[in-house]
């Protein structure tokens, strides 16, 4: 029976040193907000699980100062579409992050889910969903 690939996401917050570890492949579905500065896509670290016959994984560690933000989004943010056959894409959804990272988590992924939804005039072509979390 062939075995189906998959993406994963996994990340370790460690309070102590205010520090957040990242394991994923891709697609990437993740984005650090800097507090006050900008907002830049976390690469890849992992090959996709079930491609090949061994498994390559290492881990990025980001430092956390008060403010940061870590945004986790499905595909179905960025593949949303409008009536001009246009995908809000990634640079769409950064500049949304960049734009609102000030708002506590709860109004920046409102307000970013908002931008997407009324950017996608078109039919949803699958889930949208975000999840951000800021360090305090």
């Amino acid at each position: 029976m062939p075995i189906t690939p998959h993406s994963f996401f996994l990340a370790e917050y460690d309070e102590a040193i205010a520090a957040v570890t990242i394991c994923q492949s891709r697609p990437p579905p993740c984005s650090s907000a800097a507090a006050g500065q900008t907002v830049e896509g976390l690469e890849s670290t992992a090959t996709v699980l079930g491609s090949f016959e061994t498994w390559d994984c290492s881990i990025q560690e980001r430092q956390l100062v008060p403010g940061d933000a870590l945004a986790l989004y499905s595909e179905g943010m960025t593949e949303s579409g409008n009536d001009k056959g246009e995908e809000c894409g990634e640079p769409r959804l950064i500049e949304g992050l960049q734009r609102h990272r000030e708002l506590p988590a709860e109004g920046l992924l409102a307000s970013v889910v908002d931008e997407v939804r009324q950017f996608s005039s078109g039919e949803q072509r699958g889930e949208i969903t975000l999840i951000v979390a800021k360090y305090r």
